[in-house]
């Protein structure tokens, strides 16, 4: 393994939280991350960034919101 360095490691941060790199670019890019500061910092950031899209997405509207929006919408669109 070689250190990929910062540029690297921010710019493939996406693809690596999202398990989208080849097995050796994860793989330097982990190691990176592991022994440095600033990328281990964003890349924690990236962690709790995308666990809460992912538990909003999860989320439903109350079924009372969604009847108000849809009459709303049905309303609209009569007009």
């Amino acid at each position: 393994m070689t250190d990929c360095g910062c540029d690297k490691a921010k710019a493939e941060l996406e693809e690596y939280l999202h398990d989208e790199l080849q097995a050796t670019d994860a793989e330097d890019i982990a190691e990176h991350i592991k022994n440095c500061t600033s990328c281990d910092s964003e890349h924690h950031v990236g962690v709790v960034l995308t666990q809460a899209v992912q538990r909003a997405c999860k989320e439903t509207a109350p079924e009372v919101l969604r009847d108000q929006v849809l009459a709303r919408i049905r309303e609209m669109q009569s007009h």
